[in-house]
């Protein structure tokens, strides 16, 4: 039986800053981080666009910043975590900055800003087009000069240790006491013990199949607070990110940045016009949701699989320096950014909803916490306003960490139970896993995708009813696999994505449903 005051699992920017924290406050006690995958591999390695925060209250201003995240979460953020997260996010780069994340800056070494959609100023903080991978660089050197981390990488955290108490409903946990771990090398299933449980596993854009996210991105932390009955919330709000490089493969997709639109590009429908303008009065610049919305309907329209990004009248060697990841990428597909427009299409990029939490990072269980994409702490609302989701990790990990500080959080006393090992077959067949999962990206792109409908989404509940019950099937009767417990959470957020979805009665942000006649926030 292992055991650490804090059990952290997933390795991302939410986690590994959480870890640091952590183990630099308690340097005599033990702090864990479970990743299913190679420590690096998170959401937050191919985050390209950067930090928004405000830099200058001389350009900017905390207002500004927070009346763009107002009106990009379309009524239903919480102001009250809004104010919160834009005020306390300056100092949290700071502390980034001082840990050796090198952001760009200008010949006068001051930082140079981007703009994305939805941002009135420019405020985005960047490495290049390649600011995910360079936070993670920063934060893993930093994990790895702290002996009290213990970073288990290939490990797969299978489900919650719950405390059990007579005088709690069976469905109403008192607390968790740790989670049950799968070493993906061995096979072995341990029970890991901890004072408290910190949940920074990241998205679920795989279940959509066409996604920015990485193949880790199976939505693990929502559905295991789920199964122990945590409150989930807002769910229905995926975005899409608007402009994947389109490739004729499955997931995952290249992301061209939003960042390329502020610099200046333009979206073009297959006759050469600029779509965007007859859209919304920013353009390429509006809100994600509405500009993946246009894009669906263009390619709709011209029953085409994709639009084009041109970046043409850009200065080229500009555009090399400030995305070399991008220009690379294109130029692997024979797309030259000074003469060829850049085919794009929407791909899932985020979850607006999640695990609801307070503004200390709670979850409605006792010593669970939450940060980071799988987390609905009330900032983004009904779409995420761009380059908004770094700096909510960075600001609710520090408040997770402040919390434990406040409360010292003693060493749990129950012992917890062991994994039941009451498997009668081997592994399940990869080939019919990776079947369902096939099934299962195919209903979500069709049935909850961009826009939904009622009828599609009615359809999409009874056919995942029975994948899920076959799926339990197969995870009661065969030896665990990481293949099908990913599976098995897919599932689980793909139901909640559309149970929902099916609960809401009007349009918002990310959720469109072509049933409701409430107007979307576009040009008349």
């Amino acid at each position: 039986m292992k055991e650490s005051q804090c059990l952290i699992i997933g390795s991302g920017v939410a986690g590994l800053t959480l870890a640091i924290k952590m183990a630099e406050a308690f340097p005599k006690r033990i702090i864990t981080i479970v990743t299913k995958a190679h420590e690096s591999e998170s959401n937050t390695k191919y985050a390209q666009g950067g930090v928004a925060s405000v830099i200058s209250e001389k350009k900017d201003s905390f207002q500004k910043h927070i009346a763009d995240t107002l009106l990009a979460g379309d009524g239903m953020c919480d102001p009250n975590i809004v104010e919160m997260v834009v005020k306390e996010g300056p100092e949290r780069l700071r502390e980034l900055i001082e840990w050796g994340v090198r952001f760009d800056k200008d010949l006068h070494g001051n930082f140079s800003l981007g703009r994305e959609g939805g941002h009135s100023e420019y405020r985005v903080l960047h490495h290049k087009d390649a600011t995910g991978s360079e936070i993670e660089r920063a934060l893993l050197q930093r994990v790895h000069a702290l002996d009290n981390i213990e970073l288990l990488s290939h490990h797969f955290a299978v489900d919650l240790i719950l405390e059990s108490h007579p005088l709690h409903a069976s469905n109403t946990p008192s607390a968790c006491l740790g989670a049950y771990v799968l070493d993906q090398i061995s096979g072995e299933i341990c029970a890991l013990r901890a004072a408290s449980v910190v949940l920074a596993t990241g998205g679920l854009g795989r279940i959509y199949g066409h996604t920015t996210n990485p193949m880790v991105a199976t939505g693990d932390g929502i559905a295991m607070a789920y199964r122990a009955n945590a409150r989930i919330r807002d769910m229905e709000f995926i975005q899409f990110h608007p402009t994947a490089l389109y490739e004729e493969k499955e997931t995952p997709s290249f992301l061209i940045s939003e960042a390329v639109r502020g610099f200046g590009a333009y979206l073009r429908n297959t006759n050469g016009e600029r779509f965007m303008l007859h859209n919304h009065e920013d353009a390429e610049l509006a809100s994600r949701d509405i500009v993946a919305r246009a894009i669906h309907a263009e390619i709709k329209k011209e029953h085409i699989p994709y639009v084009y990004l041109d970046c043409t009248h850009l200065k080229t060697e500009t555009f090399k320096q400030k995305f070399p990841t991008i220009f690379t990428n294109c130029s692997r597909l024979g797309i030259d950014v000074s003469q060829d427009w850049i085919p794009v299409v929407p791909a899932a990029h985020y979850v607006c909803g999640g695990i609801e939490v307070d503004s200390w990072g709670r979850t409605s269980i006792n010593n669970l916490f939450a940060c980071g994409e799988c987390s609905r702490t009330g900032l983004h609302g009904a779409n995420r306003l761009a380059s908004n989701s770094l700096l909510e990790a960075l600001v609710y990990a520090h408040r997770i960490f402040r919390y434990h500080i406040k409360q010292d959080l003693k060493s749990i006393t129950e012992e917890p139970p062991q994994w039941k090992q009451n498997k009668k077959s081997g592994p399940a067949e990869e080939t019919i896993l990776q079947s369902k999962i096939l099934e299962l990206q195919q209903l979500m792109r069709c049935n909850a995708g961009i826009v939904r409908s009622t009828h599609e989404l009615t359809t999409a509940l009874k056919m995942l009813a029975m994948l899920r019950a076959d799926t339990e099937i197969l995870f009661e009767r065969h030896t665990l696999t990481s293949t099908l417990c990913e599976l098995r959470n897919m599932l689980s957020v793909a139901y909640l994505i559309i149970d929902h979805s099916l609960q809401r009665t009007e349009n918002k942000g990310g959720y469109y449903n072509i049933n409701y006649s409430e107007k979307i926030n576009t040009l008349v």
